[in-house]
C-alpha cells in the first residue's frame, strides 16, 4: 500500500512507549509528524530521536504531535531511549510505537519489498487535523533526517492553508509569498490590500500574512 498526499491517514491502535495508543484519537485536532525507524539501537536513527525531542517545544507551538516508531518491543524501546539519553543528552519526550507485529508499517507501506521484509524503511508522515496525510519522504539508511526542513513544510502548510498562498523556493518563515493563480486580481486586492508585485499575471509577489496562531 502506497499512502497518497490528502488521503485520509490509517487509524490504528498499537502499544507505544506511552502506553496503548488509537491513532487518530491520539491525534486529537493537532497536527501530527509520524517517523519511522527501522529498528532500534541504530546510529542515524538514535542522533534523531534525539534531534525530535529537543524540538519538540517548536512542534508543540505549531500544535502539532510528534511519534516515532520502529519494529521492536517496548522494553527494547526503552533500552535504546536510555543509550539516547545518555548519548546525545536528549531523553526522549514522545511516544515510540513498538510495532513488533508489523501492522503500522504495511498501513503505511512502511516495508520496502526489495529490502529485510523485518526492517521498516525511514519514512516521514505529516498529517493535519482532518487526519490528511499532507506530506511524505522517505529517506535513506545513511542519510539523517532534516527535522528544521520538516517544521519549514509545516510552517508553509500552515500558512497557505490560512491564506490563499503558495511559498516560493527555500521560502524561510517571514520571506515574501506568491498569490496562488486562483485567486483573480479583484479578490486578491480584499485579501492583500497593501498590493503586490506582480512579474508576470501568474506570479504575483506579496509580503507575507501573519501566520496563524495555535493553541497547543
Amino acid at each position: 500500500m502506497s499512502i497518497q498526499l490528502g488521503q485520509i491517514a490509517p487509524d490504528f491502535t498499537q502499544g507505544s512507549t506511552k502506553g496503548e495508543i488509537s491513532f487518530h484519537k491520539w491525534l486529537g485536532g493537532s497536527w501530527g509528524v509520524l517517523f519511522s525507524h527501522p529498528k532500534d539501537f541504530t546510529p542515524v536513527c538514535t542522533t534523531e530521536l534525539a534531534e525530535a525531542a529537543r524540538l519538540k517545544p517548536e512542534f508543540d507551538k505549531r500544535n502539532v504531535k510528534i511519534i516515532g516508531l520502529s519494529v521492536d518491543p517496548v522494553k527494547s524501546h526503552e533500552g535504546w531511549e536510555a543509550d539516547i539519553k545518555e548519548t546525545q543528552g536528549q531523553a526522549v519526550n514522545f511516544p515510540v510505537i513498538a510495532d513488533a507485529d508489523r501492522k503500522v508499517s504495511h498501513l503505511y507501506g512502511m516495508i520496502h519489498p526489495e529490502a529485510d521484509p523485518a526492517l521498516t524503511v525511514r519514512s516521514v508522515f505529516v498529517i493535519d487535523p482532518q487526519k490528511k496525510v499532507r506530506l511524505t519522504i522517505t529517506y535513506p539508511p545513511s542519510t539523517g533526517r532534516n527535522f528544521a526542513e520538516i517544521l519549514r513544510v509545516i510552517d508553509s502548510l500552515q500558512l497557505t492553508d490560512a491564506h490563499k498562498v503558495a511559498t516560493p523556493v527555500n521560502w524561510k518563515p517571514g520571506d515574501d509569498v506568491i498569490i496562488v493563480p486562483s485567486l483573480s486580481d479583484e479578490d486578491a486586492k480584499k485579501r492583500f490590500p497593501e498590493g503586490w508585485k506582480t512579474l508576470k499575471p501568474y506570479l504575483r509577489v506579496v509580503r507575507q500574512p501573519k501566520v496563524p496562531a495555535h493553541g497547543a
